[in-house]
């Protein structure tokens, strides 16, 4: 048996949830490679040409970092290597991904000011510019915030964010998640100023969970000079000692990185540019789908919009919960579940990473049969309205 599954089913399993993502056979196929010794010459030319092609990725020409850890290691790298104990951060609780980073930033010691939303839309940039106009004596020492929140499908504009930041007229450091956007949506790490981006390998990067990652800037480095939070496996320090010469001070993840240089390597041949096109064409697909179905989307500013996933509201009195059970049991179909307050509220469908037209109608055809057989109220013909879509914007 290839992997686990509880009930032998006919048929691929579609696994729709906003990452892990489906591996691309390319990928898997780079990592089925022999591992080879991580201290010999090869791996010394592949690990270097590797780091610098993962840069584009980044759009910055300057360090990418990969751990062998999933994204909430890169987030603690982010944090440790930046600040001291008892710096002042300002976070933005755009979701429940950006609660657990306020979360670990508290356990560390940090003291977080939190900007919330109503998690129906990306972070609110005027009051990020307003707390740091009245912080005169310049005690927030960072901005935190995810660029997609994976549980809402709200995506903050990192670009207005660093103006807000600009006009404000405030030295603190920009540190963004972009876990579910990276490889997905449209991000420029250099170009809007950002100074640490945290990023994981389980979604746009389309390979298996274990990989995360930091792109830092000189600021950033500047400031880890003189951070004083505990940290040793998540050191930037002699990572980048050994990067220089593409090694790495422990064993890395040898067959996680074959599948992130194809990964890389597909997301170059398709170019980056194509490929966010792909995933706003496929987010708009789904979005006239759901509103066809008669729901609310729960990003309810379209300038928001996520291209990666959309999370869907139902009708109150009906359980989201039990049609993403439905789904899975009669269509070998997995979706997305609500978290934090969104809990048996949201599904979310996940349209991101290897994913094409037929996969996103066979997609929205197994939501659509679902919320028939669990009695849920629709308006039929939802994926016709993406089809329509699709036919129309090749």
């Amino acid at each position: 048996m290839a992997y686990y599954q509880s009930k032998p089913t006919a048929g691929r399993h579609f696994l729709q949830i906003p990452g892990p993502t489906n591996v691309p056979d390319r990928v898997l196929r780079a990592m089925d490679n022999p591992t080879m010794d991580h201290r010999g010459p090869d791996f010394g030319r592949f690990g270097k040409q590797l780091l610098e092609k993962v840069r584009h990725v980044f759009k910055t020409q300057s360090h990418v970092i990969i751990y062998p850890a999933s994204g909430t290691g890169a987030w603690e790298a982010a944090l440790t290597n930046t600040l001291s104990p008892g710096d002042r951060v300002l976070m933005c609780e755009t979701g429940w991904f950006a609660h657990l980073w306020q979360e670990m930033a508290g356990r560390l010691g940090i003291v977080t000011d939190l900007v919330k939303t109503d998690w129906r839309r990306g972070a609110d940039v005027a009051q990020i510019e307003a707390r740091l106009r009245d912080d005169k004596a310049h005690a927030i020492k960072a901005v935190c915030v995810v660029h997609n929140e994976t549980s809402t499908g709200c995506t903050t504009r990192v670009d207005e964010v660093r103006r807000a930041m600009d006009a404000a007229g405030h030295p603190a450091l920009l540190l963004v998640d972009t876990i579910s956007s990276l490889g997905s949506i449209d991000y420029r790490h250099d170009e809007w100023g950002v100074d640490v981006t945290v990023a994981g390998s389980q979604k746009g990067l389309m390979l298996p969970p274990g990989l995360s990652f930091n792109a830092i800037s000189a600021k950033a480095l500047k400031a880890s000079e003189t951070a004083k939070l505990p940290r040793s496996f998540w050191d930037w320090k002699p990572m980048l000692a050994s990067n220089a010469t593409g090694y790495f001070p422990y064993t890395p993840a040898t067959n996680l990185l074959y599948g992130l240089d194809a990964a890389v390597d597909m997301l170059l041949e398709e170019g980056l540019d194509n490929v966010f096109a792909r995933h706003d064409r496929f987010a708009e697909a789904t979005r006239r789908a759901v509103r066809h179905w008669g729901f609310e989307i729960q990003c309810a500013e379209p300038r928001h919009y996520s291209s990666a996933l959309t999370a869907v509201r139902l009708p109150e009195g009906h359980s989201a919960n039990a049609l993403r059970a439905t789904i899975l049991e009669k269509h070998n179909m997995s979706l997305g579940n609500g978290l934090g307050q969104l809990n048996d509220i949201v599904f979310r469908i996940g349209h991101l990473g290897d994913f094409g037209d037929l996969p996103l109608i066979g997609t929205l055809g197994g939501v659509e049969m679902g919320l028939r057989e669990a009695g849920v109220p629709y308006k039929a013909g939802g994926v016709l309205a993406a089809m329509d879509y699709l036919a129309g914007n090749a």
